[in-house]
């Protein structure tokens, strides 16, 4: 699985992710930092990424467009540092990598995680 971190996360999660085996890039390395929401999903589609972010936006626009890619994972909570929730986050990963395959949201805090098949209903 690759992953692409939103700017809205620190770039220290692709750090981590690289560090847990997977291949990551914070969005800082790839685009500008004012890119529209929807530039961002598009990169993602277009180069098979799961997109990391604490935005419910994508999510919603998926969910309006009735889209089956990328998929996306939704780290929720105050404490959004890896230190927090990255051991969490990366059995989630691994238990949701067939479903991030068909497209699938992730939605992850402290307390439990959530997967969804694409497209939502």
């Amino acid at each position: 699985m690759k992953f692409v971190i939103d700017m809205n996360l620190s770039p220290r999660w692709a750090a981590f992710l690289r560090q847990a085996g997977f291949e990551a890039s914070h969005w800082s390395e790839i685009g500008a930092a004012a890119a529209p929401d929807g530039e961002v999903l598009a990169h993602a589609r277009a180069n098979g990424l799961v997109l990391v972010t604490h935005d419910l936006d994508f999510s919603a626009i998926l969910a309006a467009s009735g889209g089956i890619a990328p998929s996306v994972v939704q780290i929720r909570g105050a404490d959004l540092e890896p230190d927090t929730l990255g051991q969490r986050l990366v059995a989630a990963l691994r238990k949701a990598e067939d479903a991030f395959a068909s497209g699938a949201v992730l939605s992850i805090d402290v307390k439990r995680a959530r997967l969804r098949a694409l497209p939502l209903r």
